[in-house]
């Protein structure tokens, strides 16, 4: 069956697939332009599972609020200029306002989903991408917060922080808390949060730095060390880095009584 030009060039249009490509799906499926989109999509499946032990080491972070829900997301990919392209970056922020919407952490809730102002689904958009990129591409860690939270994403968009505070934290503030543990890399909000495993093993080596000194002041020292490395590890205990004559919490006191962390996520490309 002989196809024009100008229709190959419309599947093109459609799909952003070579001409070769969509010539011989054209003319696969007798001229039918779905059934055509249909068999490119099922050879891009084909590719995308043998793509998909490829390392992923490159994306961007995206945030999304909706009402008094927020998310961000880790979007990954092969090389650093796939996330820059226009496809990419609509299929983050597309699972990013669906993650807020639904307060969906996973993206086996989300893929299902329509796009955003559109009627085919984010899996469909997904795959199209796949296709049309040459790369895997994956759905990395998703974070959501409810009530009162601050967000960050760092200007190269590798490096993102999502927040939930107690209650009204001031703009300005909730901005520096985030860029705070962007920089500081805490491991949790508050010391309740930190593994039993790993405060045993911290006093453990405390323990065994003090077994010289003398027997009435060995459990003060460790108990000194230990609070001195939760001040390396937790938010609310770390040095504020805007002024660290003061901790976190502190910081956050002074500016509302009560007011905390109640948690946070912290993104980075190229950490898991």
């Amino acid at each position: 069956m002989s196809i024009s030009a100008d229709v190959v060039r419309q599947l093109r249009e459609k799909t952003g697939l070579p001409m070769m490509e969509c010539k011989k799906a054209l003319e696969e499926a007798g001229g039918d332009e779905a059934k055509a989109i249909e068999l490119l999509r099922k050879k891009g499946l084909a590719q995308l599972s043998k793509r998909a032990g490829n390392e992923t080491g490159q994306g961007r972070v995206f945030f999304h609020a909706d009402g008094s829900r927020a998310a961000l997301v880790e979007l990954l990919c092969e090389t650093q200029p796939v996330a820059d392209t226009a496809d990419f970056n609509r299929l983050g922020q597309a699972i990013a306002q669906l993650a807020a919407t639904l307060g969906a952490t996973t993206p086996d809730t989300i893929m299902p989903k329509p796009m955003p102002g559109a009627t085919e689904t984010v899996e469909h958009f997904y795959h199209d991408v796949v296709n049309r990129i040459r790369e895997n591409i994956r759905v990395g860690r998703i974070g959501v917060a409810g009530g009162h939270h601050g967000h960050y994403v760092h200007h190269d968009g590798r490096k993102g922080v999502l927040v939930e505070f107690s209650g009204p934290c001031p703009t300005e503030l909730a901005n520096d808390v985030c860029m705070h543990i962007v920089a500081m890399r805490p491991m949790c909000a508050r010391r309740e949060e930190v593994p039993a495993s790993l405060v045993e093993t911290e006093r453990r080596v405390a323990q065994d730095q003090v077994k010289d000194k003398p027997p009435q002041i060995q459990e003060k020292i460790v108990a000194g060390k230990i609070d001195k490395w939760y001040g390396e590890i937790v938010l609310v205990e770390q040095p504020f880095v805007k002024d660290d004559k003061k901790s976190v919490g502190q910081v956050l006191r002074e500016a509302a009584q009560g007011l905390t962390v109640n948690r946070f996520v912290r993104l980075e490309i190229g950490e898991s």
